[in-house]
C-alpha cells in the first residue's frame, strides 16, 4: 500500500494521486451497488402504512468528504423522510438549547441492548430513557425544544435541517399523518413519560413535534451532507456554515457510536467501526471522523429497521477503505 503514496514535495504526484482515489471511490461505489442492487431480502415498513408504499427496488449510495467532494450511486436524488435518522440532529439541538447536565438530568447516554420502540427501561430504577437515539428518548428530547411556541419550535427543527443539508427543506405531511394516526405504541410511551415526570403535559404537541421531525424529506445526497457535516466537526463542507458546536458534535457520535444502531451496536462497531444511525424509511448514515460521511437508502427493511441492503453496503466499504475508527486512518 505504501508504493501508492505521492512522492513528497512532488505537488503533480499529489494532484494524480488525489485523482486516482477519487476515481477508485467512485468505483468501488459502483460495484457495491452492482453487487447488491438484486438483493431481495427484507420488506419496507409496513407499521406506517405510508412507508409501505416505498419501491423496493430503489437504491442509493453517497459518500461525502469533509472537502465537499461527492461520490454517488443509484438512486441518489430519490426523496425519503429522515425517520430515525433525524435523532441524533435533534439531540444536538437540545444540547445547544439546554446543555448536558440538564439534558442527562432527563435522558441517559447509556445502551439499552432493547429494540428502539422499547418501554422496559422507563419502568426500572431512574424512570428515564436509556438514550435519545431510541423512540423514548428521542420523545423526550422533543419536548425539551425550546420556543414560545409549536410553530417557533418547528422553524427552529427545520432551520436546523435546512443547515445541515445546505438548502430549505420540507416536511412530507402524508407520512406525518400516517405516523400520526399510527402512533399507538409511541403515544403510550408519551404517556409513561409524563406519569415519571420526564416530559411536561403538552403531549400531544410533542409527539407532533417528534413525528415532524420523522417526516422531513431529504435524499441520499442530503444525508451523506449531513453525516459529513458531523464528520468536520459540526461544520458544513459546502456552505462552511459551523451547524453546530465541535465539541457537542463529539457527544453526538459518541452516543451514535454505543446506540445509533439499537439492539445490534455491538455487532455495529465489531463489524463497520463507525458512529451510524439508522431509520426504518430504509436509511442508513454512518460517519468517519474528520473524513467523510456515508448514506446509504433502500427501503427493504430487517426485523430490527435497518435497510439490508445498506448492512451490507457499510459492512463491505468499512473492509475495503478499511474505515474502522480502530484501524487507524482509512
Amino acid at each position: 500500500m505504501h508504493r501508492l503514496l505521492p512522492m513528497k514535495n512532488c505537488p503533480l504526484c499529489v494532484k494524480y494521486f488525489i485523482i486516482y482515489l477519487m476515481q477508485s471511490i467512485q468505483a468501488i461505489l459502483q460495484r457495491l451497488y452492482d453487487t447488491h442492487r438484486n438483493y431481495s431480502e427484507g420488506h419496507p415498513a409496513t407499521y406506517i402504512p405510508e412507508l409501505a408504499k416505498a419501491d423496493p427496488k430503489k437504491f442509493g449510495i453517497v459518500v461525502t468528504t469533509v472537502d465537499g467532494e461527492v461520490f454517488k450511486v443509484g438512486d441518489f436524488d430519490t426523496k425519503f423522510s429522515l425517520q430515525s435518522t433525524s435523532k441524533p440532529f435533534i439531540y444536538g439541538l437540545a444540547l445547544e438549547d439546554l446543555g448536558r447536565e440538564y439534558l442527562h438530568s432527563k435522558v441517559g447516554v447509556e445502551p439499552t441492548g432493547e429494540a428502539f420502540n422499547s418501554i422496559v427501561e422507563l419502568e426500572k430504577t431512574t424512570h428515564r430513557p436509556y438514550n435519545p437515539m431510541i423512540n423514548s428518548g428521542a420523545i423526550a428530547v422533543s419536548n425539551m425544544i425550546v420556543g414560545s411556541s409549536f410553530e417557533a419550535r418547528l422553524q427552529k427543527i427545520m432551520n436546523l435541517f435546512g443547515d445541515y443539508v445546505g438548502h430549505l427543506v420540507t416536511v412530507d405531511e402524508n407520512v406525518f399523518e400516517s405516523e400520526k394516526q399510527t402512533a399507538h405504541r409511541n403515544r403510550s410511551i408519551a404517556h409513561l413519560l409524563r406519569h415519571f415526570g420526564v416530559i411536561d403535559e403538552h403531549i400531544e404537541e410533542t409527539l407532533d413535534l417528534y413525528f415532524k421531525q420523522c417526516s422531513v424529506l431529504v435524499d441520499t445526497q442530503d444525508l451523506a451532507m449531513m453525516a459529513a457535516t458531523l464528520a468536520a466537526g459540526g461544520k458544513n463542507p459546502r456552505t462552511h456554515k459551523e451547524v453546530i458546536r465541535s465539541d457537542y458534535a463529539k457527544d453526538i457520535l459518541s452516543l451514535m457510536f454505543t446506540c445509533g444502531m439499537y439492539d445490534s451496536s455491538g455487532e455495529w462497531a465489531y463489524s463497520v467501526g463507525i458512529p451510524a444511525k439508522s431509520g426504518v424509511s430504509g436509511a442508513i448514515f454512518g460517519v468517519v471522523p474528520g473524513k467523510m460521511g456515508i448514506a446509504v437508502y433502500s427501503p427493504p427493511i430487517d426485523a430490527k429497521g435497518h435497510s439490508m441492503r445498506g448492512l451490507k453496503v457499510f459492512n463491505d466499504l468499512s473492509q475495503e477503505l478499511g474505515l474502522s475508527i480502530f484501524k487507524g486512518h482509512p
